[in-house]
């Protein structure tokens, strides 16, 4: 994509494009799913909401991975003590979905999983279908973390992030 268009696309959106894409309601009901999703399993899901990227990425041409991985580790999703967190990551001006995954639970899935993943998503983000697309993401990864770090009768998952969605 052309650098300006791919900076005017990023700029002209902001917070409240975010916010008439994925309402409150929307991010409670994906925050719930979360919730329910850490009842089954010992991982930690984050789902992270951003509009366009900041300037300085534009500027240097980086890409939504780029930005997913960085906000893997400002979020502190790497920090789980089993390395079994995971980040879904949405860019709006983009309609790109991403998923990093710690060690814990990558060494599992492998790459050809999370893609697998990604590309059955693409086509309800492309449509629009946001909330939906970032709800089927989160099952997708409920399903591999209660397969891989299923918790055991009596254990309870030790919550160590936040469920609500990150939205910038």
């Amino acid at each position: 994509m052309n650098r300006v268009l791919r900076l005017l696309k990023h700029r002209l959106l902001d917070e409240g494009d975010a916010r008439r894409a994925l309402g409150d309601a929307a991010m409670a009901r994906i925050e719930a799913r979360v919730r329910e999703s850490e009842t089954r399993h010992s991982g930690e899901i984050r789902v992270c909401v951003e509009a366009g990227l900041p300037l300085s990425y534009l500027w240097r041409g980086a890409t939504a991975r780029e930005r997913a991985v960085t906000l893997f580790g400002k979020l502190r999703v790497w920090d789980t003590e089993a390395n079994n967190g995971v980040l879904i990551y949405l860019l709006l001006a983009e309609h790109a979905i991403e998923i990093v995954a710690d060690r814990g639970i990558h060494r599992h899935v492998g790459t050809d999983g999370w893609h697998g993943i990604l590309d059955g998503m693409r086509e309800r983000l492309r449509g629009g279908d946001f909330e939906a697309g970032l709800l089927a993401a989160v099952d997708a990864v409920d399903g591999l973390l209660v397969r891989h770090f299923a918790l055991q009768p009596g254990q309870a998952n030790p919550n160590e992030l936040p469920d609500a969605p990150w939205r910038a």
